[in-house]
């Protein structure tokens, strides 16, 4: 039901004296108080809605007369507006503000005394599926402006001392991991804090940007300065149990074209007042709704370059090129091109992932990359590149997963005027290449070629592709990798707690699946000079990396920098570890760098960090 016009309140006095009065005072230009003998019965608080936990005991119920002052409207995407109580209670678990869902753009403003009639509902964003909590809500609300230029209730402010510092409690084994039912506790975790806040007007003042400002007019900041901080100004995602609760995403209620939204790059700082209701959201979970928002001061943030190596070095590089395809404008082929001129120094291999076919998503049947990569290659070269060859294998049509009909793939650039790449026929989607002895060395019987394509842990995900290189006159292995998604997992302030993560299993069987390839090669060399890297989905400290070095036949390149730095994208605020390079125990000593020249920017070429390592044969 649409809100009535503020002019047409949705209750009619009933008494002839009472409209009488109401006639005479509004000509009068005077705010009408109604007798006590007729005002409508005043329903349930806010706060006796919201409950103690994070499910309204009223949800499924309808309610009437409930009161409250408007401290915040939406009036594009999810419309409605959040109104909060003005006569709180003294238990901090339970909020006193709450969101009406209005379907059309509401009619109240700020400032507004409203009274609320309609049904409570536990709305999930993204559906059950999604693994999100709810947010209680008023649906098919009737609602009542009683009057209006109200003061509205003062924010709470949150600061490193009012968040807790553990993040979130723990499911009971019984409920499967639930914490819907759980009694909130406000002072013990974060998320219980932001729970208890839910739908009330809360503020910030100066925080750091740890979330760039993306596409969708949003960033994240953090309240708590000192956690977890990296080198260049984020916050570091380094175990499972290390989630960050200063986090906070920020959004705006004016539409972007009324107000343009703060453009920040991770290490920026949103200085002064950001204020409004919080709010909770698919993407990102806990949101201020921010009705007053700071400004940014700029931290200086620039994009990293990596010094060029020693002429006896071998340099090898993995860079995640995000859907390329020759319908891309040229801009982005030539920023591309600069990261890997510019920023890494013109490697001698690089392992580029999401190269899609000569028509991107278009999903005609066509599989050939041949377009995509003369188009990359033409622009490295004009960034001040060598002429890179490239080796790969096409797909078959829409059986590797990402976009339909873009037939994402790995493919190997090298410099051939550094490196030879070892041709040897045979390699298609289909067939497994294998590890062969030759002259008493490990070879690969098909080069390039794709490593266990049958294994189901493949299906619908990229096969990894090997390749044998040869570095003044040393082989060299390289296992081009990128692991399936993260898509399905169940998001860090999930209603299971600790939350699930469908998406490991299959990465689990893929880790498991290379390191039998490398123990192949191994076996017959125990010093085979072995570089496993790509877009492996996973951290450093994930089940799929151990699975992955299981037996020590591999150690990551990533984990020797400094702890702060140990990062290659950003997402939700967190800096964390999703590409890798890693090698054998016949590579004994290596440099290593995480090239910081996308994540952390609101402007990127990818959303990917490229990495960067060297060593001597």
């Amino acid at each position: 039901m649409p809100v009535p016009s503020r002019r047409h309140p949705a209750r009619r006095h009933a008494a002839l004296a009472v409209a009488a009065a109401t006639a005479t005072a509004l000509a009068a230009g005077m705010l009408l108080t109604a007798p006590a003998s007729a005002a409508p019965a005043d329903g349930p608080s806010i706060h006796t809605i919201q409950g103690t936990t994070r499910v309204s005991p009223y949800s499924g119920r309808h309610v009437t007369g409930v009161n409250g002052v408007v401290t915040g409207v939406r009036t594009y995407g999810s419309r409605g507006f959040w109104f909060q109580e003005t006569k709180p209670d003294k238990n901090p678990a339970t909020s006193e503000g709450i969101f009406v869902f209005t379907s059309s753009a509401p009619t109240v403003a700020v400032g507004d005394a409203v009274r609320v009639e309609g049904d409570v509902v536990e709305y999930v964003p993204g559906g059950a599926a999604s693994g999100n909590q709810s947010v209680t809500e008023i649906e098919k609300p009737t609602v009542t402006v009683v009057s209006s230029g109200n003061k509205v209730p003062a924010p709470v402010t949150l600061t490193a001392a009012t968040v807790p510092a553990a993040f979130t409690p723990k499911g009971r084994a019984g409920d499967n991991g639930d914490i819907n039912g759980l009694t909130l506790r406000p002072t013990k975790f974060a998320t219980d804090y932001y729970e208890s806040l839910e739908g009330m007007n809360v503020r910030i003042g100066t925080s750091r940007v740890v979330g760039a400002t993306d596409p969708y007019a949003e960033l994240w900041v953090t309240v708590k300065p000192h956690e977890n901080r990296t080198a260049r100004g984020g916050t570091l995602y380094g175990a499972y149990d290390a989630q960050n609760g200063g986090r906070l995403q920020i959004q705006q209620l004016a539409p972007v074209a009324q107000q343009p939204f703060p453009v920040a790059n991770v290490g920026d700082t949103l200085t002064g007042t950001t204020e409004g209701p919080m709010d909770f959201n698919q993407y990102g979970g806990y949101t201020i709704a921010a009705t007053t928002i700071g400004k940014v001061k700029d931290g200086g943030l620039v994009r990293e370059s990596a010094k060029p190596g020693a002429e006896s070095e071998l340099s090898v590089a993995t860079y995640n090129v995000e859907n390329l395809d020759p319908g891309d404008p040229q801009d982005k082929f030539d920023a591309l091109a600069e990261g890997v001129v510019t920023h890494l120094a013109s490697p001698d291999i690089v392992s580029i992932e999401e190269v899609q076919d000569d028509n991107g998503a278009t999903d005609d049947g066509t599989v050939s990359a041949e377009r995509t990569l003369k188009k990359f290659t033409d622009a490295i070269v004009a960034a001040g590149g060598p002429r890179y060859a490239w080796r790969g294998i096409d797909p078959e049509n829409d059986k590797d997963g990402g976009e339909p009909g873009g037939n994402i793939r790995q493919v190997f650039l090298y410099n051939p005027d550094r490196v030879s790449f070892t041709d040897r026929a045979g390699g298609d989607a289909t067939t497994a290449t294998a590890v062969v002895e030759r002259e008493g060395a490990p070879a690969l019987a098909a080069s390039p070629g794709r490593v266990d394509p049958a294994n189901p842990a493949w299906e619908n995900s990229r096969k990894p592709l090997a390749g044998e290189f040869v570095f003044r006159g040393r082989t060299v292995f390289v296992v081009a990798n990128h692991f399936n998604s993260k898509g399905g997992d169940q998001p860090l302030t999930a209603a299971q707690q600790p939350p699930v993560r469908v998406s490991e299993t299959q990465r689990h069987a893929q880790a498991a699946s290379v390191n039998a390839f490398v123990r192949q090669l191994t076996a017959l060399d125990k010093k085979a000079r072995v570089v496993v890297l790509g877009d492996l989905n996973d951290f450093a400290f994930s089940g799929t990396t151990k699975t992955l070095t299981k037996g020590k036949v591999l150690r990551s390149g990533i984990d020797q920098l400094p702890a702060a730095e140990r990062y290659t994208y950003v997402y939700q605020g967190n800096s964390q570890v999703l590409d890798q390079i890693l090698v054998s125990k016949g590579i004994t000593s290596f440099t290593y760098d995480s090239v910081h020249i996308n994540a952390e920017f609101a402007q990127q070429n990818s959303d990917h960090d490229p990495q960067l390592l060297r060593f001597r044969p």
